[in-house]
């Protein structure tokens, strides 16, 4: 970690930043709120979120890193995963045998004109058995909703209870059988769509279907913004929103004539319309959910990863090959800073590499190298910390937004 006087200065700058409210456990309002959104018994509300760092190594111990403290705690260990997500609280870490489920103790509630913070204990709630490495969709609600798991080798499409596992249960509110292969469970509101087999469905939560069957050829890819949950498919991407007679799907088809590779991965500061996605040589995708429109960024060299931060700036951050954060304009592609080299190693070794962004900062891991960083994108893309865990962070992800 780091040393002790360097800590004590960038803890005493870190007063401009929101991570000043990443206090460690906070006492519940004297007089909370009448809104109690998000409100979990047993956990208490914060005045600013609790940011932190949830890392998961090779072997499947799990950890936390407190990004105001800069103090780690061992929270347990899963099985050895092959891919982790996450929606901001939980951990789903993927393996062979199942989805390992770890909960970070930290999260927000974003209630749209206001947010709450929370903190609880944190720890691994359990698993749910499948066979493959499974596809995960998480909303942005970790308190009601759904989670969506798709197991390829088998085929079985499972929605998890998320309000459940707010409480400690791993709750299934339907295992669906499906045709083995590539797919997606992904929640919407109280609903869930099913995409498998070249066509979405979609069920209620009890698993009922509810409408006519919608084409998706090779779905793909999957977020949830604020307007709706986006699932990519080969001719562009299904939107799928809730409206008062129930769920509705639209599709936003790429641009006429393009021929840069289709968007797989998407990835935005959580919440936040606009989502981005690689594009091979070509660029990078935008896909403003709001305005239902697609815009091929260009670059001046290719990308391996994309996240939009959609905010008043534009800015887009992008991963080249050797391992530089590129910050560069989402609207035109103009570069406007790069970081040195910093992951190059990793993403040479075919290591999993996360780049996350959040309003402030941005972070990323490095098997390889054995760090962390956290990068301010607005001033540079320079460096404003680095860490090294005792644990080698395979994966991460930002916990408590």
């Amino acid at each position: 970690m780091l040393s002790a006087p360097r800590r004590c200065a960038l803890l005493g700058a870190l007063g401009l930043l929101v991570l000043t409210g990443c206090a460690a456990p906070a006492a519940p309002a004297p007089e909370p709120s009448a809104d109690t959104h998000g409100a979990i018994d047993g956990a208490a509300e914060l005045a600013e979120p609790a940011l932190g760092l949830t890392t998961i190594d090779a072997a499947g111990s799990v950890s936390h890193l407190d990004l105001l403290e800069e103090t780690t705690v061992e929270i347990g260990s899963v099985r050895a995963p092959s891919s982790v997500h996450s929606d901001g609280r939980y951990l789903f870490a993927a393996d062979d045998e199942g989805v390992s489920i770890v909960d970070s103790g930290v999260w927000t509630w974003d209630h749209v004109d206001h947010f709450h913070y929370y903190r609880a204990e944190a720890r691994v709630l359990g698993s749910v058995e499948g066979r493959g490495v499974a596809t995960v969709a998480t909303s942005n609600s970790s308190t009601t909703g759904g989670t969506g798991l798709f197991f390829p080798a088998s085929g079985e499409a499972v929605l998890l209870d998320t309000e459940a596992l707010s409480k400690g249960e791993v709750v299934e509110r339907f295992r669906l059988e499906r045709p083995a292969g590539g797919g997606l469970v992904v929640p919407v509101g109280s609903f869930a769509a099913v995409a498998s087999a070249g066509e979405v469905t979609l069920h209620a939560a009890d698993g009922d279907e509810v409408g006519a069957p919608t084409p998706c050829i090779d779905p793909a890819g999957t977020i949830t913004t604020r307007v709706g949950a986006v699932i990519g498919c080969r001719d562009g991407a299904l939107l799928v929103t809730v409206a008062d007679a129930g769920p509705v799907i639209e599709r936003i088809a790429y641009p006429a004539g393009t021929t840069a590779p289709r968007a797989t991965v998407f990835a935005n500061r959580e919440g936040r319309p606009t989502v981005a996605a690689p594009a091979g040589e070509a660029g990078v995708w935008m896909l403003d959910t709001r305005e239902r429109t697609w815009n091929l960024v260009p670059t001046a060299e290719p990308v391996v990863q994309a996240t939009a931060v959609d905010d008043k700036d534009a800015h887009l951050l992008a991963l080249t090959a050797d391992g530089r954060v590129l910050v560069l304009d989402g609207e035109t592609g103009e570069l406007r800073a790069a970081s040195v080299p910093l992951v190059g190693a990793s993403l040479a070794a075919g290591n999993p590499v996360s780049l996350i962004a959040d309003q402030q900062r941005a972070y990323l891991n490095g098997p390889a190298e054995g760090r962390l960083w956290e990068l301010d994108f607005a001033a540079g893309a320079r460096v404003a910390r680095e860490f090294t865990p005792e644990d080698v962070p395979l994966f991460v992800a930002e916990t408590g937004r």
